[in-house]
């Protein structure tokens, strides 16, 4: 199993997640032309080499309409521009914005950008979260939001870029560390306001966060939506085998190295980290737990079962469990309480030996049939697709034994 892991000792901003997932990758200047060649408007990405406190690290500069937009400590209502852990919108260089909605970044995204339509989906949930939060904070609707024209362009950049590097990468577990999120006040054109700001404090509701001695805002509304998004879990770092790293810089110095680091790594040999959802029931019909079970593979279960148990007054129950990867276990809560009676799930944490699969297709004279092969730990077998030889046997009238016979002499 492929495991991301995201430092945020520092916090997060956009463009530093951005960076440090950049360094993941085999050839990262490949893949700045390729974010070259999107046509967000007015924008281009630049990979500079930074140094925090001694650590190499990189900073993907955002340049739009030629100009890398400069921090002023600023935190502005509509937020859309930040880089180094600041945000502004109130720029200083002579130039008239004009100001975007989220029905104008969802036409540049949907329809100007030419990215997959699974990339397109995580960059406007991402935008969600920050207008949801910035419409909470200031008390308006989320459509009366606006981001400034060259802020909104290049915060665009940096969430595309995350994006689309969550979707090159392809980790099947995201965790992040507790975030740090600064402390003390930060000045914006309303006034001060505490740190975390209200819509990043907003975003970040049930993601473990502290404050610690560095004085400013670490965490921007961006670095906090794209961690709420992507990660599935935040704690220690999991048990890994690191294969990559990197660090994503920010623009300021403080006395820690102001960085977001990635690890890109495996789970050892043969492990693997499943969650376990269950619950007790015993006011539903057979039909209707069996018909639970059917939604719950396809919720993407990796197996569902049932137990019979006694519950109290001596009534017969039914424990239904789930098992899952841990980045689909909110879905397939959700998913039981849509289709069952319970009122509460608990959940276990379990780690699990698996063998090496893998699927192969095999051409016989009764047409294809899929082989599954498991290896590992000195063992190796084989099993051939059931659906496959119940056609065999179906269409010649024995049973599946001797369609299994049929294949093996076959091949």
């Amino acid at each position: 199993m492929r495991i991301l892991y995201l430092d945020c000792a520092m916090g997060a901003a956009g463009d530093m997640l951005a960076a440090a997932l950049l360094e993941l990758l085999p050839d990262p200047d490949a893949f700045v032309a390729e974010l070259n060649g999107l046509g967000i408007p007015g924008v281009r990405f630049r990979r500079e080499r930074a140094v925090k406190c001694g650590i190499a690290g990189i900073h993907l500069a955002v340049e739009v309409d030629g100009v890398e937009e400069e921090s002023h400590d600023v935190h502005g209502h509509e937020h859309g521009h930040e880089h180094g852990h600041d945000h502004t919108h109130e720029h200083g260089h002579g130039h008239h914005h004009s100001h975007s909605g989220m029905g104008d970044i969802e036409h540049i995204v949907r329809d100007h950008l030419a990215l997959p339509e699974g990339v397109k989906d995580h960059i406007m949930a991402v935008y969600g979260l920050i207008a949801q939060a910035e419409s909470h904070a200031h008390g308006v609707p989320v459509e009366e939001i606006h981001f400034h024209e060259v802020g909104a362009m290049d915060a665009v950049a940096d969430i595309t870029a995350v994006c689309l590097l969550m979707d090159r990468l392809a980790p099947d577990q995201v965790a992040a560390s507790p975030v740090h999120v600064g402390s003390g006040q930060v000045r914006c054109a309303h006034g001060i306001l505490p740190v975390p700001a209200p819509a990043t404090a907003h975003i970040l509701r049930d993601v473990p966060i502290y404050g610690g001695q560095i004085q400013g805002e670490l965490c921007t509304p961006t670095g906090a939506a794209l961690l709420k998004h992507f990660v599935s879990r935040f704690g220690p770092m999991p048990p890994m085998r690191p294969r990559a790293l990197g660090y994503g810089c920010g623009k300021k110095d403080f006395e820690a190295a102001n960085c977001v680091r990635a690890m890109l790594g495996e789970d050892g040999d043969g492990e693997d980290q499943v969650c376990v959802l269950s619950c007790n029931l015993d006011d539903m019909t057979a039909e209707g737990v069996g018909f639970a079970m059917e939604r719950l593979f396809e919720a993407g279960a990796l197996d569902v079962y049932t137990v019979p148990i006694g519950m109290k007054k001596s009534r017969p129950g039914v424990l239904l469990r789930a098992v899952c990867r841990p980045q689909d276990r909110e879905a397939l809560a959700g998913t039981i309480f849509r289709h069952t009676t319970t009122l509460g799930i608990r959940e276990s944490v379990c780690r699990r030996y698996v063998l090496e699969r893998k699927l192969e297709a095999l051409d016989t004279p009764w047409g294809p049939v899929r082989r599954k092969t498991a290896s590992g730990f000195g063992v190796s077998r084989a099993k051939y697709e059931y659906e496959d030889l119940a056609r065999i046997a179906r269409e010649r009238g024995i049973g599946l034994d001797q369609a299994k016979r049929l294949v093996e002499d076959g091949e």
